[in-house]
């Protein structure tokens, strides 16, 4: 962490989960004490790739069959039958630290993912039963401000942001590509969802934007416990402060969201460092006409190994694997078995 740059957080802080169908689906990895913070100036620019495959279904503390879940609609009720979410996240990232007090960032998703999904379908679920969608567009962008004047060591930072609804967000109206099932229903979430359409309507949760505006707060420490290990410890709150409504009937607000990140960085030799992080995220359930407010809030842990290298003078890269370790979701959601994250950073 000592002659580390800052680096950019990438769909951590919340992109995650609000653009997701699922509460906390992974991609809850602090990018930046993967890189270790900082009191250098100057510029940096980022590049990170997440993936997160959510292909197991699981209720509270535990997974649930398709067949479980179809059983609610056999019974008369409704309740969407998720198959798979298969999320690709490529994040531009751009840093500038003016002095050893101050840092500002901008962070450009770009969103690439797959939805299937049995719909409201019965037992017993079939392959002619799954619909499927797909977008790919940019996100929602983020400016994070971090200020860490208040200790002459520079080890304590406070931070302040926005996420804009930069993101391509349709309300009830956004199509996205890919196939159509025979269940009518496939891509409604609950009886306020949107119906689909030969043009694949996509759920609000689904979306490359959430068409909010979020401000985000989050603070974090560092230091030094031992002549090689450094610990951490950060968290982060963000929040929907305002909806996008010029669709007809874009009612859709996502829940807030809250992280917490601690861990250990091995630093006996500074161009290759292992690492240790546990995440924990916390999301509330999506708000509005257009919400599944059913199965969208959640806590979630993650154990996440990784390391990073020096690979060229003022270059690195980051690598890291999340291990979820505990979950605790409200109603039906899909949810990772594993994700991973890799980045590259440069100063100049």
């Amino acid at each position: 962490m000592k002659k580390n740059s800052f680096v950019l957080v990438s769909l951590l802080a919340a992109l995650p989960a609000g653009a997701w169908a699922c509460a906390t689906c992974g991609c809850a990895l602090s990018s930046d004490a993967a890189m270790g913070y900082s009191s250098g100036t100057g510029w940096l620019v980022s590049l990170q790739y997440d993936y997160i495959n959510q292909n197991q279904l699981r209720s509270g503390t535990h997974a649930i069959s398709p067949a479980q879940v179809a059983a609610i609609n056999d019974a008369g009720g409704d309740q969407e039958v998720e198959n798979g979410t298969i999320n690709r996240y490529v994040t531009l990232g751009l840093s500038y630290a003016p002095s050893a007090d101050w840092n500002f960032r901008l962070m450009v998703p770009y969103i690439d993912r797959s939805h299937t999904t049995y719909g409201s379908s019965g037992n017993p679920l079939t392959p002619d039963d799954i619909s499927s969608a797909t977008v790919s567009a940019l996100g929602d962008v983020k400016l994070i401000a971090s200020y860490q004047g208040l200790l002459p060591t520079h080890n304590l930072g406070f931070q302040l942001g926005v996420k804009l609804p930069t993101g391509n967000y349709g309300g009830p109206n956004a199509a996205g590509t890919g196939s159509v099932g025979r269940n009518p229903a496939a891509f409604g979430s609950g009886p306020n969802a949107a119906l689909p359409a030969p043009g694949n309507l996509l759920d609000t949760s689904l979306q490359a934007g959430t068409g909010s505006t979020d401000l985000i707060v989050g603070a974090y420490y560092y230091q030094a416990v031992s002549q090689n290990f450094d610990a951490f410890v950060n968290g982060q709150f963000q929040a929907a402060v305002s909806q996008r409504l010029d669709q007809p009937g874009a009612d859709y607000r996502p829940g807030n969201l809250a992280t917490v990140s601690f861990g250990l960085r091995y630093e006996a030799d500074p161009n290759f460092v292992p690492q240790l992080q546990v995440n924990i995220t916390h999301k509330a359930a999506d708000q509005g006409a257009l919400a599944d407010t059913r199965n969208t809030a959640g806590t979630a842990a993650y154990l996440s190994p990784g390391v990073t290298m020096a690979i060229a003078p003022q270059t690195q890269l980051y690598a890291f694997l999340q291990v979820p370790v505990y979950s605790r979701l409200e109603g039906y959601q899909l949810f990772p078995r594993w994700a991973a994250s890799i980045g590259v950073t440069h100063a100049f």
